[in-house]
């Protein structure tokens, strides 16, 4: 799961740190602001973190999937790092339904069988602990927060390596996922500075060694300021969310 806050330029210090925060980063908000936002990755280990879990989980994607009524872009697939177009997943309503684009539940759990990496967005809209601890940290942040949710299948690995255009804090929920970050290729990238614009300077910055090497596992948390490169793989016998 991951919560981002969007770019701009380099942050001063969080608004009104609390408990939000404090969720997600194992230091006290002054050295956060001082040492990390913007700046350099931080991770932290359940151990150190009082809300590990967030209020979300396998039971809570089940009910997303079997019972929500999804539709696109709220859910998205991808696999051998890169999306699935959205009609390999989703079907019609029903009779008299005027919607395309609903997410059928047999076609997910086919794909996600197959090695499909399924993304739940914008959870924070839809899944209500997941949106009181949104609700926090922007309140901490003096920033809008957006909630994702990436399940794995074991084994697999959802995107290539790859930036993105706002600072993220990774939130690891069942299972285990190992995670290589490196160094940007274009320092505090705006929303107009895709990776995708920049795919063989990523391809061989991916080839360095990472700076963060590491597996997460339940509670785990990672924060990734905007720019720097990363991936991740499914590990164990289990989904990885």
């Amino acid at each position: 799961m991951s919560a981002s806050a969007p770019g701009g330029p380099v942050p001063g210090t969080p608004e009104g740190a609390g408990q939000g925060l404090a969720s997600f980063a194992a230091t006290c908000a002054a050295t956060f602001a001082e040492e990390h936002w913007g700046r350099r990755p931080l991770l932290s280990r359940a151990a150190d973190l009082p809300c590990p879990g967030h209020g979300f989980g396998s039971a809570a994607v089940d009910e997303l999937l079997a019972r929500r009524a999804l539709r696109t872009p709220f859910l998205r697939m991808a696999k051998d790092g890169a999306p699935l177009d959205a009609r390999e997943f989703t079907l019609g309503g029903g009779v008299g339904a005027a919607v395309a684009d609903q997410v059928s539940e047999d076609k997910v759990l086919r794909l996600f069988a197959d090695g499909a990496t399924i993304v739940l967005q914008a959870l924070h809209r839809s899944w209500a602990p997941v949106s009181a601890s949104a609700r926090a940290l922007a309140r901490d942040l003096g920033h809008p927060v957006q909630v994702n949710a990436y399940v794995t299948p074991p084994q697999n690995q959802g995107f290539d390596d790859h930036y993105d255009v706002h600072d993220v804090f990774v939130v690891q929920v069942e299972g285990e996922k190992h995670w290589r970050v490196r160094p940007p290729v274009l320092e505090w990238p705006l929303r107009n500075q895709p990776w995708t614009d920049r795919r063989e300077a990523v391809r061989e910055a991916a080839a360095a060694e990472a700076v963060v090497d590491t597996v997460l596992g339940p509670g785990d948390c990672l924060y990734l300021p905007r720019g720097w490169l990363h991936s991740a793989t499914a590990l164990g016998a289990r989904a990885s969310t």
